[in-house]
């Protein structure tokens, strides 16, 4: 993530919500910063870091890393849910089929792709449902994403299906 792009999301969040905003802690002296607890909510998401991890970067105990993500996460789709977790209007498939039809795609609203993610801790009785042959357990992600990036679909797969 680009440092504006996050400068830009940690402003939203300690303007709108009071949680981000930096506070005495109980001895007195200044807690977490909005950065801070951004930080901590994000590399849990980017990296699935358990939330015991983030005490060695910003020492953050395993309570506040989890609560710094659940109000990043409620936070962020409070601010920014009605703009990008959102369906498609029909001005966007609209634009999205002219763009598409200008690039020699007649029809098309995007590029499809999958993915398998290793699953590192799949329970033992679902692996035979998530596995290919004798490779490792992987969940497959399913998105449709336009010229743009703008990832309009996304879908992960159901145990069984060629995972």
């Amino acid at each position: 993530m680009n440092k504006p792009l996050f400068l830009k999301i940690v402003a939203g969040l300690s303007g709108a919500f009071v949680f981000f905003q930096q506070n005495e802690n109980a001895t007195g002296r200044p807690g977490f910063s909005d950065i801070q607890k951004c930080a901590a909510a994000i590399r849990l998401l980017a990296y699935g870091y358990a939330a015991d991890a983030v005490d060695e970067y910003l020492r953050m105990a395993e309570t506040t890393a989890r609560q710094c993500l659940m109000e990043f996460v409620e936070g962020i789709i409070c601010l920014y849910g009605n703009e990008y977790l959102r369906r498609p209007t029909t001005d966007d498939l609209q634009r999205l089929l002219d763009n598409g039809e200008q690039r020699g795609f007649p029809g098309m609203i995007g590029s499809i792709d999958c993915m398998h993610w290793e699953w590192k801790n799949c329970p033992t009785a679902w692996k035979g449902q998530y596995s290919r042959g004798s490779t490792k357990p992987t969940i497959v992600l399913e998105a449709v994403a336009s010229y743009d990036l703008w990832i309009w679909h996304a879908f992960f797969g159901l145990p069984g299906t060629l995972n």
